[in-house]
């Protein structure tokens, strides 16, 4: 940083007079973890890289907050520790020394590229030396405390979307267990009012539909590619490519519907539904292309492929003696059997997961433009 920038680009009103440098051991108080095991259960809660770990009798600090920075492992996470607390000896506690706000301190924490400072050529480290020698900028104790309360409410709100959205998605995990029969039932734990009849079980090959729409790569004509993620989480562009630059010339138009599978990452969650925005894209042939028929709709199969069971029956249909490189037997998997209801009950339970799916994308994008919107700052408020 040079000395010529010692104002932010953005200040709160009122604001004008130069930070200060200092060396981040001048500002908080370095001090080491210790291991916990010799103490008796109690109500002080442990915390190590990852967080919260166990609650034990005793705290190495009562009375004073700290922030928390990893000394080995995840040593670019740090987060605010409010006392009473015990920690572990991977990670540091730093208490803030005079005067010197405590949520500043941690935004500067955020601000600091933590894996330039890793010691070590194997699992990453930190030291107190290198902690206390970097150099910072800071204003003044009013200045800290108006800086640390702003985005102390970002980190609130932060915290507040994130929670409606891990319960919304732990809804959405339980749903999928109690409103689906398991255990060889024929009849789900939950249901909508209205439906009685058992569901009825079925071949895989009899309820879906391969689908082959071969296509000729030309050299000059733009495709875009498709893939599926892994972990369940859909499909996506790998981009538009012209055809010289497409290695593979097996590949398949997908329709917006199509449920696609790849024979090679099924077991860990690579398929997904077609979206609208991915109509008349391309896959190679290391994709299944399936759609649903008149006993199953693809928006009904792709949240039953979700399921436990059905990951298990993805599993059971595969083969390899390395799991990362097992391959899909689609013709075993037709054979397996699945249970699905009337097209009108599929109907129904589609449109609550749709909605459930709804939120739970709301949710996200808020979580995202705040996450952006607390980056943008940290940069324009800091020097």
């Amino acid at each position: 940083m040079s000395e010529e920038r010692r104002k932010p680009t953005i200040r709160f009103k009122g604001f004008t007079g130069d930070w200060e440098w200092r060396k981040l051991g001048d500002v908080v108080d370095v001090r080491s973890g210790k291991d916990y095991k010799h103490l008796q259960e109690g109500s002080i809660p442990v915390y190590g890289t990852g967080g919260y770990m166990l609650s034990v009798n005793e705290a190495l600090s009562y009375a004073e907050d700290a922030v928390g920075i990893g000394r080995k492992g995840s040593i670019d996470k740090p987060y605010i520790l409010k006392a009473p607390f015990w920690t572990v000896d991977t990670l540091f506690y730093t208490v803030p020394r005079d005067a010197n706000d405590l949520n500043f301190i941690f935004d500067v924490f955020q601000n600091i590229d933590w894996k330039k400072k890793d010691e070590s050529t194997g699992v990453p480290s930190l030291s107190k030396t290198a902690i206390n020698e970097i150099d910072i900028l800071t204003p003044k104790t009013h200045e800290q405390k108006r800086i640390g309360a702003f985005f102390a409410q970002i980190d609130t709100l932060i915290t507040l979307h994130q929670r409606k959205y891990d319960k919304l998605v732990c809804i959405k995990k339980a749903m999928l267990e109690k409103m689906f029969p398991k255990n060889g039932s024929c009849f789900p734990e939950i249901r909508f009012a209205g439906f009685t009849d058992a569901w009825e079980k079925r071949k895989v090959g009899d309820v879906v539909t391969d689908v082959e729409r071969s296509i000729i790569i030309k050299d000059y004509e733009v495709y875009q590619l498709v893939t599926v993620k892994r972990r369940n989480e859909g499909l996506v562009s790998r981009g538009f490519l012209r055809g010289k630059d497409i290695l593979v010339k097996n590949y398949y138009e997908i329709r917006k519907g199509d449920f696609i599978i790849s024979k090679r990452q099924v077991i860990h969650g690579g398929n997904g539904l077609v979206p609208e925005s991915l109509d008349k894209s391309v896959v190679s042939n290391e994709y299944l292309i399936v759609c649903g028929n008149n006993a199953v709709s693809s928006k009904f199969w792709a949240l039953m492929s979700k399921r436990v069971e059905m990951y298990q029956m993805f599993f059971l249909s595969s083969y390899g003696v390395d799991i990362e490189k097992m391959v899909f037997n689609v013709e075993d998997w037709k054979k397996r059997i699945v249970t699905i209801p009337s097209i009108m009950e599929q109907d129904r339970i589609i449109e609550y997961f749709g909605t459930l799916g709804h939120l739970i994308t709301l949710e996200q994008r808020a979580l995202d433009k705040l996450k952006t919107l607390k980056k943008a700052f940290l940069e324009k408020m800091f020097v």
